[in-house]
């Protein structure tokens, strides 16, 4: 982007898509956004269970969507780095195991966080589908939707590999 972007940032749009700021901040705003999903998914956790996670995730991926699409459409650009509420439902979906069969384990968390950022950045397939072939709101949520997925079935593999 050669010229400064401006966001209205009265549109509840812009706080969501950027997860309340976390995609605003430099560098590598989707990290920050998946360090800023931490604080809630665990909260969410202690206090609603795994159910209230799940309805969680559910939750933001559709306002995630939302959002994203409002995102594009105001400022033209596809998956930009300031949305990060996609880190948000694919971080809270790797953390999902690790609450299942360790509850709140800080090694387990961290571990979550490394393996989402990990297929979240280098994109395997069907990740890169997501992030490549679909040029709206769905391939915005979906990459991160998967990359989660794959961070919660290397746990869960590792988990009934004996590891935990």
């Amino acid at each position: 982007m050669s010229e400064k972007l401006q966001l209205d940032l009265k549109a509840p749009y812009v706080w969501l898509a950027t997860w309340f700021g976390f995609g605003l901040l430099k560098p590598a705003p989707g990290t920050w956004g998946s360090l800023g999903s931490l604080p809630f998914g665990l909260l969410i956790f202690k206090f609603s269970g795994l159910i209230g996670l799940l309805a969680a995730i559910v939750l933001v991926s559709l306002v995630g969507y939302w959002a994203a699409d409002r995102f594009e459409k105001n400022t033209g650009i596809h998956d930009c780095k300031m949305v990060v509420i996609d880190e948000v439902a694919g971080q809270w979906i790797a953390l999902l195991p690790v609450f299942y069969f360790w509850g709140l384990n800080g090694l387990g968390v961290l571990s979550a966080f490394l393996l989402f950022r990990v297929f979240d950045i280098l994109k395997p397939w069907p990740v890169s589908y997501f992030d490549k072939k679909i040029d709206n709101a769905i391939g915005v949520m979906g990459d991160d939707i998967v990359a989660g997925l794959y961070g919660a079935l290397i746990i869960t593999g590792v988990f009934y590999a004996g590891f935990g």
